[in-house]
């Protein structure tokens, strides 16, 4: 696994180091988060939410650690 965990908030799927809540496989909406592009958003884990386009900084540095972790 990954050390990243994907969240979709302010308009955009961003990429997060934040630890979870315990057993829950998505950042709960309302859920604050801060992500690897260095914004502090606030998770909207709802349906509609997870279409949103992928944050373009995020992508960059979840690769750049998915890479590393090979």
């Amino acid at each position: 696994m990954y050390p990243f965990h994907w969240v979709p908030a302010g308009g955009a799927r961003h990429a997060s180091t934040d630890a979870r809540p315990d057993g829950a496989l998505a950042y709960p909406s309302g859920t604050g988060v801060r992500t690897l592009c260095g914004a502090e958003l606030v998770a909207d884990n709802s349906e509609v939410a997870w279409l949103w386009g992928t944050c373009t900084d995020c992508n960059a540095a979840a690769r750049r650690m998915a890479d590393d972790a090979r």
